[in-house]
């Protein structure tokens, strides 16, 4: 018999009839239960009930025989359902009535694990919990101010494990052997630490040191308390101190100093894009930020993750920290380490990523110390092993719903419910796309939905992407029955899938990159396999079109089996292809010609600085391009219209430091009064025409750039423009979402709307769409667990290629 759990469906316990006669239950629970004090958590409630039998851990999660009367084991199952340890997450639960005398026991006993194969999940990183905090700052605990401290609840999983089932063999704990007392606690159903894998105290567990740069020793290296005390005074010094976190090396300093800040940026090599903050408390961060309710209960969640937060605090930080953008990047210690140096700072610090600009964070403290020492003057090392680099997650409220903008440490690789429908479909391996990239596979009808690994342009992310592949495939058993990619030609992830689903002759599954966004948001939303087909909007950068053209401003209608494009933005040519995406002016130019032409630009807009910008630009090359189709692909990118407008508006002219950056400043730029209040009229609108040489409508910005260059030419505050950009361009995809809605003969009623792509992590344009949509009787759909990113192009991949490969199978 097959119960479901709690998390998505209703238990119901079987009718048991009144009954004094013992029967005897064989039980399996799956899902996160591994290393979250599940086994404890059954031997109190047996004890409880009156069972006797025996509990353990095997490759597919938890397994329980239990005796006793009926009513005390369906009452047993019902508290187990019903109140779980906190980290658990139960995905099923099966059970079946055996022989009393396959029991043997006569109480109820935890028993070694049994490996019987890899169908359980792994639990993500996560933060100290309160009890541990406790002990960490209680002078007479026996931990006191002990970096490694951690329980069930708490503490490193997916960095630290070598293997399934979650073990102390299988962690990178296995050299560090129990004290008396941690093994006495380790092996207590009552403690809270009973197989505790991480379990360890200052007698024999890791230790911290800090070391200079040139590897010579500071301090004495195993006195903790010396440690943290010196790396406290060494940053409010001014110093840069790289430390080893939970999955991989951070580098910080004093986030107040202006000089340290900047001597970090130029270091590190991380021109102009917003740096991670970590405050002591709550409290310290109020001082530099709004935090509403919901914000705070994520910081202070188990996931602890970078929250993105409005800076109208009464103080500000240094300037460097993140200039241009209206938020700063919170998050509180995540682990006891940080608790303790954070606790005597008086400031935030900056805690960035251990790397120079583009490369994956280090984890070998070898390796940390070759390529860091040019940044880092000093180095918190331990010698607990990091199986898995694992970037910070970052989230962002927008319409009072956490949405994710980068799924990693708290939250990965935790499984991804899937709708109705994909419980029996086939094994996925989905490669992800080539920026934000993440992996995903499908097993047993659940996904898991890899950590961040980055941008797989930089050498060393790729080599990270194809070891991480490996590990993952190693820890779940992992054997794929179709591999999935994205359509682009170039994408190293693609290259790679292709070449594995060749060597393993496996069906190959390519899958347009806008419908794949579309699909995790439906995933996101919980919509069955069968559903109708939605409206799908798709704004981003670029993706590989079914024409084999470039998109990137999408209208679709769609499923998780198939889409169609309905509508679209103005294609406009990439003058020098990628060298648009670094260089924004180039966007502006080709706009401005493309919509009034360069002559007419010039007729009525000489006056203006942004016409002698151009004009010093090297136009009769880039004339030539358009002329002769040269470097110059048509793209129907909203992003790049995004990096247009910026450019005109005088936001990063010349080149862009950081991905999306011009759109960022541009969004901080808008005049929130100006927004609210001003007259719809006076938003700069979009025509909707039929494209040329097709009957698909798209939306033309060309009355935007007139409205917008006359409002420039009479001195119209750059804050109040930036607003009726935002307004005007929501309301013309608003109008776009209802001409693509109306119904004919051979086209089916839409009601809903799916919201997916980069540019609606712009908090403004998505609030503005969500909420004119919605009023106008829309049922609209958007993340919240799956980056609305490229992040989560692998899940929408995943689950496309399953539904594919289930309909032929049904052909069949």
């Amino acid at each position: 018999m097959v119960l479901l759990a709690n998390h998505g469906v209703m238990m119901h316990a079987p009718f048991v009839p009144p009954s004094t006669e013992e029967c005897a239950w064989q039980i399996q629970i799956q899902g996160l239960v591994q290393g979250v004090g599940f086994r404890p958590a059954v031997w109190n409630l047996a004890q409880r009930h009156h069972l006797r039998g025996r509990v353990w851990n095997n490759g597919q999660g938890v397994e329980i025989m239990a005796v006793g009367e009926k009513a005390d084991l369906v009452n047993f199952m019902t508290a187990l359902n019903n109140h779980p340890p906190p980290l658990a997450r139960i995905s099923g639960v099966h059970w079946e009535p055996i022989s009393i005398d396959e029991i043997p026991e006569h109480e109820f006993l935890i028993v070694t694990t049994k490996n019987t194969g890899r169908e359980t999940g792994i639990i993500p990183d996560t933060a100290t919990c309160s009890e541990c905090l406790k002990e960490i700052f209680d002078p007479h605990a026996r931990r006191f101010r002990y970096p490694f401290t951690n329980c069930t609840h708490c503490g490193p999983r997916l960095t630290i494990q070598t293997q399934i089932p979650y073990d102390r063999s299988h962690t990178t704990m296995h050299p560090f052997s129990l004290c008396d007392p941690c093994a006495k606690e380790y092996g207590d159903p009552d403690d809270r630490r009973f197989h505790a894998e991480p379990i360890a105290c200052p007698a024999c567990g890791p230790q911290v040191c800090l070391e200079r740069a040139d590897g010579k020793p500071l301090v004495d290296s195993f006195r903790t308390p010396d440690v943290v005390d010196a790396v406290c005074m060494l940053l409010k010094r001014g110093s840069i101190v790289a430390i080893k976190g939970l999955g991989g090396f951070q580098l910080a300093c004093d986030a107040s100093r202006e000089k340290s800040v900047g001597r970090l940026r130029a270091l590190k090599q991380r021109e102009g894009k917003p740096f991670a903050l970590m405050a002591a408390d709550l409290d310290m961060i109020r001082r530099y930020c709004t935090v509403s309710h919901q914000e705070a209960a994520l910081l202070q969640s188990p996931a602890a993750p970078i929250v993105l937060l409005s800076r109208k605090g009464p103080y500000s930080l240094a300037s460097s920290v993140a200039q241009g953008v209206s938020t700063y990047g919170f998050m509180l210690p995540n682990s006891p380490l940080h608790h303790l140096i954070l606790q005597q700072m008086t400031v935030p610090i900056v805690l960035t990523s251990g790397n120079q600009a583009g490369e994956p964070q280090w984890i070998d403290n070898v390796l940390a110390k070759e390529h860091l020492g040019r940044i880092a003057e000093y180095f918190v090392l331990h010698n607990r092993g990091i199986t898995q680099r694992v970037d910070d997650s970052v989230v962002k409220v927008m319409l009072n719903v956490p949405r994710m903008f980068r799924r990693s440490r708290g939250y990965a690789p935790m499984p991804v419910p899937l709708p109705k429908g994909f419980a029996q479909g086939p094994d996925v391996l989905a490669m992800g796309g080539e920026l934000k990239n993440t992996f995903c596979f499908i097993k047993k009808g659940q996904a898991f939905l890899s950590h961040h690994i980055g941008d797989l342009e930089d050498a060393l992310t790729y080599a990270d992407y194809q070891r991480a592949l490996a590990q993952y495939q190693q820890l779940f058993g992992l054997t794929p029955e179709v591999i999935a990619i994205d359509r682009h030609p170039e994408y190293l992830s693609s290259k790679l899938g292709r070449e594995r689903a060749g060597q393993a002759q496996l069906p190959l599954s390519e899958v347009q990159h806008h419908h794949a966004h579309l699909a995790a948001c439906l995933v996101d939303n919980g919509i069955a396999l069968t559903t109708s087909p939605v409206i799908g909007v798709i704004l981003d950068g670029l993706g590989y079109g079914e024409d084999h053209t470039l998109w990137g401003g999408e209208f679709l209608a769609g499923d998780y089996h198939q889409v169609t494009r309905l509508g679209t933005f103005k294609p406009v040519a990439m003058l020098g292809g990628s060298q648009a995406i670094q260089e924004p002016w180039r966007n502006t130019y080709a706009h401005l010609v493309a919509g009034m032409g360069w002559a007419q630009f010039a007729k009525n807009y000489h006056e203006l600085p942004l016409f002698h910008y151009l004009e010093q630009k090297p136009r009769a090359m880039l004339d030539q391009m358009l002329r002769k189709n040269v470097n110059s692909p048509l793209a129907s990118s909203c992003g790049r219209l995004f990096d247009a407008v910026a450019v005109a508006m005088g936001i990063c002219q010349d080149h862009i430091l950081y991905e999306g950056q011009a759109a960022m400043e541009l969004e901080a730029m808008v005049d929130l009064a100006t927004l609210e209040l001003e007259d719809e009229t006076l938003a700069y609108s979009c025509s909707i025409s039929p494209l040329r040489g097709s009957l698909l409508p798209f939306i033309d910005p060309l009355d935007m750039w007139k409205r917008f260059l006359g409002d420039l030419a009479l001195g119209i505050p750059r804050s109040v423009m930036a607003a009726r950009f935002h307004k005007g361009l929501a309301n013309a995809i608003c109008a776009m979402v209802k001409i693509c809605s109306q119904t004919s003969d051979s086209q089916p009623d839409y009601h809903s709307v799916a919201l997916s792509g980069g540019v609606f992590q712009n908090k403004i344009l998505f609030e503005l769409v969500h909420q004119k949509l919605s009023s106008e009787g829309f049922t609209v759909l958007s993340h919240h667990e799956i980056p609305m990113n490229d992040g989560g192009l692998a899940l929408g991949q995943a689950v496309i290629a399953a539904a594919h490969l289930s309909s032929i199978s049904r052909l069949n």
